[in-house]
């Protein structure tokens, strides 16, 4: 079984493929609520499958999932309580203009508060009022009907989300791996003396520049995930974002490769840290990759990269930059190696 299981079970399998898992689970729901609304014949069940669709349909990664679920269920039992309620005062009093006029007044209320925090809570209580109640002249036992439809969608979905959850921690993680061997990538063909300006530097410069993007937006569920604060979390973006900025910065200041002599200096003098910048971005990536965080807590000895070191010319500036990046890198596998228990799971 752990076997057959292995494809769900390990996580970079599930990362590669979180799309087709996502559209099986969310066909699986629709399934599940269509079965039992028609199993055991309920008025109206379309919209248990409505109400699936609505709670869980667009919404991938587990962080998101309690709170947005949460969000939505909410927003969709406030407007089936509204709709219920204007519908039964239709019943009542007979008036439609009045009917007309408290939903457009209750539609303006959820309107006023769905600009800002909560707004799809209050766009999809909105939306629900029409679902349910029509314009107000549906009967009474249809908008009921469709209340306990929504409920069984509601709890369905949220007994969906659960299962075999896509956590955005594997996204963070695996993303970041990509973003570190670019940086080794990077960072070979700057001290091999190819050149920066070609096609294949700014593709994986671009490809860099798009992945920081992509981890920053999935901080906020990877914090609620794995408990690690949004500042620990910030903090290991900015060194990544340091490294990149680094790295333009040396691909600009290299030194003429037109002089061999001085390049080889460098190089010679800088061998130790040329080494333990491609071994800490390579160590850190598969870390992250394999799961395998032992490697981050191997000891490895930073270099002084003080900014107070006099600066005679560009192969001392090129040296101390060089050393900078070394140390940066450095502090950020000691930040991977103290989270790892967290987001390794």
């Amino acid at each position: 079984m752990r076997r057959l299981l292995r494809p769900l079970l390990d996580p970079y399998r599930r990362y590669r493929h979180a799309r087709v898992i996502h559209a099986v689970r969310v066909s699986l729901g629709l399934l599940a609520t269509i079965l039992l609304t028609t199993g055991i014949n309920l008025p109206h069940g379309e919209w248990a499958s409505v109400t699936m669709l609505v709670v869980i349909g667009g919404l991938q990664h587990h962080g998101n999932i309690g709170k947005k679920a949460a969000e939505r269920a909410i927003g969709t039992l406030i407007g089936a309580g509204v709709g219920l309620a204007l519908m039964a005062q239709e019943a009542w009093l007979g008036m439609p203009w009045l009917t007309y006029f408290a939903m457009a007044v209750v539609c303006g209320f959820f309107s006023y508060h769905a600009i800002g925090k909560g707004g799809y809570t209050a766009l999809l209580s909105a939306i629900t009022v029409f679902i349910v109640a029509g314009h107000g002249d549906n009967p009474v036992t249809d908008g009921l009907w469709r209340g306990v439809d929504i409920l069984i969608g509601i709890a369905l979905a949220l007994a969906f989300s659960f299962a075999l959850p896509l956590y955005a921690v594997y996204s963070w993680r695996y993303n970041l791996a990509d973003a570190l061997r670019d940086c080794a990538t990077l960072y070979g063909r700057i001290i091999n003396g190819q050149p920066v300006t070609d096609d294949v530097h700014l593709k994986v410069m671009g490809r860099l520049n798009t992945v920081m993007v992509q981890l920053r937006s999935l901080m906020p569920s990877v914090s609620k995930e794995v408990r690690i604060s949004m500042t620990e979390l910030d903090a290991i973006q900015r060194h990544l974002r340091m490294c990149v900025s680094t790295l333009e910065i040396l691909g600009s200041t290299r030194p003429d490769a037109g002089n061999p002599d001085a390049m080889a200096d460098l190089q010679s003098a800088l061998k130790a840290e040329h080494r333990q910048i491609r071994v800490q971005l390579i160590g850190m990536a598969r870390a992250l990759k394999s799961g395998v965080s032992q490697r981050l807590n191997r000891p490895m000895d930073l270099p002084d990269a003080s900014l107070d070191a006099p600066v005679y010319g560009a192969l001392d500036g090129y040296r101390l930059l060089t050393q900078q990046l070394a140390a940066n890198i450095g502090q950020m596998r000691q930040r991977l190696a103290k989270t790892a228990p967290r987001w390794n799971i």
